[in-house]
């Protein structure tokens, strides 16, 4: 008789199954099918050219050879990051930084910080899939507030109102949206901010994608790291500023009233983890200056393939892009004949084209199909085509 499975935490899900998706797009790769992927995320295998010479030489340094524990990072690292964010017009000081391993550490950090278990967090719909997972597996609650769109997308704030209750800590705002591409405006920000300093709340402001914006505007809010009004977390990381996945270095923010008392509660929290290692920490500031490049790179290939989707529909096109104003993603809304995991199964299946559906990033109706903007642009024009063609 075989002895029963150990119990597992509740946390985890149940059934790891892979969905149909997944499924077949691990059948099409068996049958050796080149497939057109519209979903690539990874700056690494997106074909930039990176300065590796100077990478490499920057994790050369010989203070990774000895080992220097700084729960908030060593104080290079925070200077770096101060310098990322004075080159954009914001004055930060270094000890308001804490180098994290990633944003997903850093959201971590927070819902500790922040959050009895059972406690509540408020997370924009649609976004990134991530946060419920996150969240749960530090025993919190995601509750949703819609995103609206009417030509341009913004904060349903009567329904977010409503969703603030007694045991919410803070509200997360993706800015610009993954995968919307929406930044928060100023108007926009005020209300949020009242409302977080009416109910003594955290606003944790995800700043991954802020410096792909594919136009200038005066309205937008590019950065909460100005904060006065309410406590409020911006975070960021090499991932997307340098186009490094790989070095996995991100920060913390911290901003606003409480900020101190927040920063050597983080701190303590760091120091329990000392996640962060020190040839990634030594290099930041010379990884910082050699991401420039690949992000200059980043912003030509977004902006050219989503130039050719837009070119790419016609006026009497039943297919349409929704309004963006920055990031990697492009959504683009086709007609309701068939389900949206029906379009990408579809779509792999007949046209050897993968996307990703609607409902990934929790979209509250059908149909909507997610593009990355990042595609190598042969790659993205082919599969385009074909999504059309279909």
């Amino acid at each position: 008789m075989s002895a029963d499975l150990p119990r597992f935490s509740s946390r985890l899900p149940a059934d790891l199954r892979p969905n149909p998706i997944s499924e077949l797009i691990q059948a099409t790769r068996h049958r050796g099918a080149r497939i057109f992927d519209l979903t690539e995320s990874n700056p690494t295998r997106a074909g930039f050219v990176y300065p590796e010479e100077r990478i490499l030489a920057a994790l050369a340094d010989p203070r990774a050879m000895s080992y220097d524990p700084n729960p908030a990072g060593i104080p290079s690292a925070r200077e770096a990051v101060a310098g990322h964010y004075a080159e954009r017009g914001h004055n930060v000081h270094p000890a308001n930084i804490l180098i994290t391993a990633s944003t997903s550490e850093a959201y971590a950090y927070l819902f500790k910080l922040l959050c009895e278990p059972g406690d509540e967090v408020l997370v924009p719909r649609p976004s990134y899939p991530l946060f419920e997972f996150l969240a749960t597996l530090e025993s919190v609650q995601v509750r949703q507030y819609p995103l609206r769109y009417d030509g341009v997308w913004h904060i349903d704030f009567d329904a977010l109102e409503s969703a603030v209750g007694p045991r919410t800590r803070a509200i997360v705002l993706v800015n610009p949206n993954n995968p919307t591409g929406s930044f928060i405006k100023k108007p926009e920000l005020a209300r949020l901010t009242a409302i977080c300093a009416g109910h003594g709340i955290a606003i944790i402001s995800d700043e991954v994608f802020a410096d792909y914006a594919f136009a200038p505007s005066t309205d937008r809010v590019e950065s909460l790291a100005g904060a006065t009004e309410a406590l409020t977390f911006c975070l960021s990381g090499l991932s997307k500023v340098a186009g490094l996945p790989q070095l996995k270095c991100g920060w913390l923010l911290t901003a606003g009233p409480g900020a101190q008392a927040a920063i050597d509660r983080l701190e303590l929290i760091a120091d329990t983890y000392l996640s962060v290692g020190t040839p990634v920490q030594a290099a930041l500031p010379q990884l910082l200056e050699a991401g420039a490049s690949v992000r200059g790179q980043i912003q030509a290939r977004t902006a050219h393939n989503l130039e050719f989707l837009n070119e790419s529909l016609g006026a009497d096109s039943p297919m349409r892009v929704l309004h963006i104003e920055g990031g990697w993603c492009a959504t683009l809304q086709v007609p309701r004949i068939q389900t949206e995991e029906q379009w990408v199964l579809n779509l792999l299946a007949d046209r050897d084209v993968l996307v990703q559906p609607g409902f990934f990033y929790d979209f509250e109706s059908e149909a909507y199909l997610v593009l990355s903007l990042l595609t190598e642009g042969e790659t993205f024009h082919e599969g385009v085509s074909r999504i059309l063609s279909a």
